[in-house]
């Protein structure tokens, strides 16, 4: 089966470049930017891609790779930061940009017979950079340009190696798919082999041969990604697998009991449940840095597992659901990337432990995730169901958690999704939630002056999570909700509407 092979220099989007060519039918992996041209050639990929990346090619503590990478003869797409690495090695000239383009811009095609074959003129790119190609690499044409990258698109076909500015792999480029498989297929060759089908089977044989006939405990937080973890460990190793559904105090209404019932009756797992609301409220208190907050929690999670696992005999293995954005905000995968934000499941166990991570699902990302629990013939409602944080309502209040605050959320976040479902709009929006902010307001309720808090509305449609655009919602949707939310629930008395997109913000707040 042909394999592209993905060197990452740092991109926020090198994973979602792996998943559009999974997309396409072809298997990748993603290695670091510092692979040497021997190992990569014992790889024998039939295809190469270098990331995008934060950094500038000229610069003294630039990551860069070998030149004898462009010699090993595999075809070689730069992106972004990848270009101009190419151009860079290869004899060309990269400066800073005057003007640097972030955002979306216009590609004019200048030539279709290579790598923009089917492209139409003036189609809409995703840019990211602040520097440009100002001279081509001898041998290069350049076969694209915008307004502000005279260099958009090269090409040395007779070589097999091109180059983009722009990001063909995030959504905001209009033919960014086609742009990728003109590359895999008409330029490369390649044949589209992969199927998600076959993820299945490799992950159980891998877990099996891992782990053997010993134990493995497993987190389950009532999200479709924790549950499709614990099926597909359950189907490697079926009675080796403890599970912990922990009430953390941050679920939504409802949201413990229901699940426990689901696991245990339908899903046929070894399910342990464990209250420990009090103990997270206690350690939360007087927190209000959104990092404090998911450190405290993750550690909690933890020490919990330990404590619980010490129960059933020796355990060897913890399985986490941590997908790809998960990696991907917390800190590089393999490049030099910047942190956005940590997750409670990133970042690796404290050496106190000795259990040994499996992550099925850490290059994957949700959309894929839900594909495989069709698959696995999860119910609709839990496959459908919106991504819900890990640290749960914790990082959607902003500031200090405590008893009352939970509550009050919980109230607002209950009528807000009773609302979009009475819509016929939940299965078409990524995330719907209310987020609770530590600021009051003035407000008047029967004559009388309030001075009460202030809750947001967020809805957001996305395909994976890497970007994300705020939903328009319909005046009278906003109303009913606004409505509902001042006069149900006690000590709320404005209510306002997120219009941000991603980037530059994050869907959750914290």
């Amino acid at each position: 089966m042909d394999k592209v092979l993905i060197l990452d220099f740092g991109s926020q989007y090198t994973q979602l470049i792996a998943r559009k060519i999974r997309e396409l039918g072809i298997y990748s992996e993603i290695l670091p930017f510092d692979f040497s041209p021997s190992r990569i050639k014992k790889e024998n990929p039939a295809a190469i891609v270098l990331s995008g990346g934060p950094q500038s090619v000229y610069k003294k503590d630039a990551p860069l790779l070998s030149p004898e990478i462009f010699k090993i003869g595999s075809p070689v797409l730069g992106i972004c930061y990848g270009l101009q690495l190419m151009a860079h090695l290869l004899g060309g000239k990269v400066y800073p940009s005057q003007q640097k383009e972030y955002g979306l811009a216009r590609l004019k095609v200048l030539d279709r017979r290579g790598l923009l074959a089917g492209i139409k003129d003036d189609t809409q790119v995703w840019m990211s950079h602040g520097d440009r190609v100002e001279k081509p690499p001898p041998g290069f044409i350049v076969s694209g340009k915008t307004a502000n990258s005279s260099a958009a698109v090269m090409e040395w076909r007779e070589r097999r190696l091109f180059g983009v500015q722009f990001h063909p792999e995030v959504i905001h480029t209009k033919q960014g798919k086609k742009i990728l498989s003109n590359f895999l297929y008409s330029q490369t060759g390649l044949k589209a082999e992969w199927k998600m089908d076959f993820f299945i089977e490799r992950k159980t044989e891998e877990i099996r041969r891992q782990v053997g006939r010993k134990k493995v405990i497993c987190g389950l937080s009532g999200g479709v990604d924790s549950l499709v973890t614990a099926l597909i460990v359950h189907r490697a190793i079926k009675d080796h697998l403890f599970c912990f559904f922990v009430d953390n105090g941050l679920l939504r209404r409802g949201h413990y009991p229901d699940l426990m019932k689901r696991f245990r009756n339908q899903l046929a797992l070894n399910v342990i449940g464990v209250d420990a609301s009090q103990l997270f409220l206690e350690r939360l208190k007087g927190i209000t840095s959104p990092e404090k907050k998911r450190k405290i929690i993750g550690e909690l999670f933890i020490r919990i597992f330990k404590k619980e696992a010490e129960k059933i005999g020796r355990v060897d293995f913890l399985a986490q659901g941590t997908i790809c954005p998960d990696v991907i905000e917390s800190h590089p995968v393999n490049g030099p990337s910047s942190q956005i934000k940590s997750h409670h499941n990133v970042g690796g166990l404290p050496s106190s432990l000795n259990f040994k991570l499996i992550e099925p699902l850490r290059e994957l990302f949700k959309d894929e995730v839900r594909s495989l629990a069709e698959q696995l013939r999860l119910g609709k409602d839990l496959i459908s169901q919106h991504p819900f944080p890990g640290p749960g309502l914790a990082v959607r209040i902003v500031g200090e958690v405590t008893s009352e605050r939970i509550d009050l959320l919980r109230e607002a976040d209950d009528i807000l999704v009773e609302e979009i479902k009475r819509a016929g709009l939940y299965e078409k929006l990524w995330q719907a939630f209310a987020v609770l902010l530590p600021v009051k307001s003035v407000g008047v309720m029967g004559d009388r002056r309030t001075y009460q808090s202030v809750v947001v509305v967020r809805l957001v449609r996305s395909a994976d999570g890497m970007t994300a655009d705020w939903f328009p919602a319909r005046p009278k949707l906003l109303a009913s909700i606004s409505n509902r939310i001042v006069n149900e629930v006690d000590g709320v008395n404005r209510v306002v509407y997120d219009i941000t997109t991603k980037p530059p913000g994050t869907i959750e707040w914290e």
